[in-house]
């Protein structure tokens, strides 16, 4: 029977495994926290090593900020950057961006800037609010889940 739910053992699995990350909940809160941050902004591509990097200089859970990254794949990257777009634009009091009627290196070089600037601008805000929100909740669960008694799957009897 749980050979057909493959989706939610996954899913067990996966918080077992981040609920035994070594470290303090704190410490891993942290990492998770930097994680989200850097994965709101638009660094795509070089997330991952940025969170490694960071993690490191601040002496923080690495894994657990590899793990924060995850947060824009290429799923939820479009959502999370026109989120983002859409925040920033409404900051700085911009108009939406139109393409431009002749693509020439003057009119792409402004749109490049009238796109950018907002998208820069609410990643910042977005990343400072989700990995604020993500720190508190997690440092909230680790304790209370690491004291949870987890069961093991239950096992076919062997043949033979």
């Amino acid at each position: 029977m749980w050979k057909r739910l493959g989706l939610i053992r996954q899913g067990k699995l996966g918080l077992l495994r981040f609920v035994r990350l070594r470290g303090s909940p704190e410490e891993i809160a942290k990492g998770l926290a930097l994680g989200i941050f850097i994965g709101m902004t638009t660094t795509f591509g070089i997330q991952m090593v940025l969170a490694v990097f960071f993690a490191m200089l601040l002496r923080e859970n690495k894994l657990a900020a590899i793990l924060g990254v995850w947060i824009s794949n290429p799923v939820t990257a479009p959502f999370i950057y026109a989120l983002e777009y859409e925040a920033g634009r409404s900051m700085l009091g911009l108009e939406r961006v139109r393409l431009p009627d002749e693509f020439t290196f003057s009119a792409l070089k402004t749109l490049g800037w009238d796109v950018l600037a907002p998208l820069w601008i609410g990643s910042l805000v977005c990343g400072l609010i989700c990995g604020a929100l993500c720190f508190a909740l997690t440092l909230r669960t680790i304790p209370s889940v690491r004291a949870m008694r987890i069961p093991r799957w239950p096992r076919r009897p062997r043949k033979g």
